[in-house]
């Protein structure tokens, strides 16, 4: 690897580390969050899916002139928006001492939405720019760029579970402290974008057409296609962006080492789907893989003990079923459309955001609460009364609940940890409050397992359908395959 080329793709790698950061740390202090802030789970999910909403959407729209302006002025305000998002979000705890809940809610709100406008710009410049820079070993460096995911989510999560929390492994930190640790990623890849040179974007120099481009938006199975990728984003970074905050109440104080187990089993067998897809082709992995995502899930939310085993098979299953989702679908879809560029791709990755925003985070959130407010007022009425949210969410179509206060239940958590004694009514409402919590968050999983069991039947039919055409066929734009490339989403060789 050329030492230029060696410092693009480090700064296009650190793009990644810095987004799974952020993401993973902003799960460990969502219960912070609650705490300080006094917000229930429905709102915890709309500020966390704002910032999926917003990488989602600035995928799509940078898809569409990023060649045109060049992959350095993309990152380069990617890097002025990471600084912004920062700003913004530091300023949540002084906001709410001045205004109130619902300004600091708009603030946190805007500072996610920030921080993901930022992580769409990088998501939308790196992928074609690691393209052009080696275009005879796209999947081999692709599927390492594309590391960095999972990497950003070990170390954020490992961070989250030293510092952040009520029982943070060596001491709690302000939720502040860690939350900004990403701007150390950050800080590295925008000196290497202000100092390097970058290339032409490679559908410049192949001459595709916009035109040519669009018209693969009318191939139905890249519809289907579409439509699964939602789901992707549903059950992938929806779930990521609650398992931590559910898991808290199984595995006090440890939870986040769930994703961080996850993101490892991620992380390593990336390196391991070329040689799978040689034998079971692209849609076949991902069949597979649904299945497992469905039966990891439904397992998670279905474990009533505190066994610290059977938590991490159970995680086991989900984080293989994961692992190959998203840059397999992204595979397939540079695998048959290669006409449409980017731009295919960058829609794909958008709408898989979009989705994770819109939907997966605030709808578990929202399953969270409908559950546990169920619970606690079927089964402790009084203490249902004194937690409840005065503040009821809807989503969808769905009619508005109130789900608990998360300042209220919080609070009651701190002095139970604490040791501090408890008011008479306290220790009344703490055991029915703690069992709501647990049920709420097993029937979210339970409720979402069905997301990746949908998307097994729609890749059942695409296995069905490509058998019928003859068998899984990769399109060549060239006329020829590209050298040192066998199988979309792995590796031929050893890492360089």
């Amino acid at each position: 690897m050329h030492d230029k080329n060696r410092a693009i793709f480090v700064a296009s790698f650190l793009t990644l580390i810095a987004a799974g950061a952020g993401f993973a740390i902003r799960g460990a202090i969502l219960n912070d969050w609650s705490a300080q802030f006094g917000f229930t789970k429905s709102e915890l999910g709309t500020i966390t899916g704002g910032g999926l909403t917003g990488f989602g959407i600035i995928i799509i729209l940078a898809s569409l002139f990023v060649d045109r302006v060049g992959y350095r002025t993309i990152l380069l305000l990617a890097f002025l928006l990471h600084l912004l998002s920062a700003a913004v979000t530091l300023a949540a705890t002084p906001v709410f001492e001045m205004s109130g809940k619902g300004a600091t809610y708009w603030c946190l709100f805007v500072g996610m939405f920030l921080f993901a406008i930022a992580n769409g710009l990088c998501e939308a410049a790196i992928n074609p720019l690691v393209a052009t820079l080696f275009p005879r070993q796209k999947t081999h460096s692709l599927n390492i760029l594309h590391a960095g995911w999972p990497g950003g989510l070990i170390v954020g999560g490992l961070l989250g579970f030293l510092f952040c929390g009520r029982g943070a492994a060596v001491t709690q930190l302000r939720w502040e402290i860690p939350m900004m640790f990403f701007l150390i990623p950050t800080a590295v890849y925008g000196f290497i974008t202000l100092k390097e040179k970058f290339p032409l974007s490679e559908a410049r120099a192949a001459g595709v057409g916009f035109g040519e481009m669009l018209a693969q938006f009318a191939a139905p199975v890249f519809l289907l296609l579409l439509v699964l990728h939602a789901m992707v984003g549903y059950v992938e970074l929806g779930t990521d962006s609650w398992i931590t905050n559910i898991m808290e109440n199984v595995m006090s104080g440890n939870a986040v080492l769930v994703l961080v187990y996850t993101s490892t089993i991620m992380f390593v067998l990336r390196f391991f789907a070329g040689p799978i897809v040689g034998k079971i082709n692209p849609i076949g992995l991902l069949f597979v893989s649904s299945l497992l995502g469905c039966c990891g899930l439904y397992w998670l939310g279905s474990i009533t003990s505190t066994s610290v085993a059977m938590i991490f098979l159970a995680a086991t299953v989900y984080g293989t079923g994961k692992t190959f989702f998203w840059p397999t679908m992204l595979g397939v879809v540079g695998e048959r459309y290669p006409r449409g560029g980017a731009l295919t791709m960058g829609v794909m990755g958008g709408v898989g955001m979009l989705s994770a925003g819109l939907l997966g985070g605030p709808g578990i959130g929202y399953t969270q609460d409908y559950y546990a407010s169920q619970y606690l007022k079927d089964n402790s009425p009084k203490t249902y009364q004194r937690y409840v949210s005065s503040d009821p969410k809807s989503f969808l179509f769905l009619p508005a609940i109130a789900g608990l206060d998360g300042g209220k239940v919080g609070s009651l958590s701190e002095k139970k940890k604490k040791g501090e004694s408890l008011t008479p009514v306290e220790q009344q409402d703490y055991q029915p409050v703690v069992e709501a919590g647990l049920h709420g968050g097993r029937m979210a999983l339970k409720w979402t397992s069905a997301v990746p069991l949908t998307m097994a039947i729609g890749y059942l039919f695409l296995v069905i359908y490509f058998r019928m055409k003859g068998g899984y066929q990769v399109e060549v734009l060239h006329g020829q395959q590209p050298d040192g490339e066998e199988f979309t989403g792995g590796v031929e060789a050893p890492v360089e």
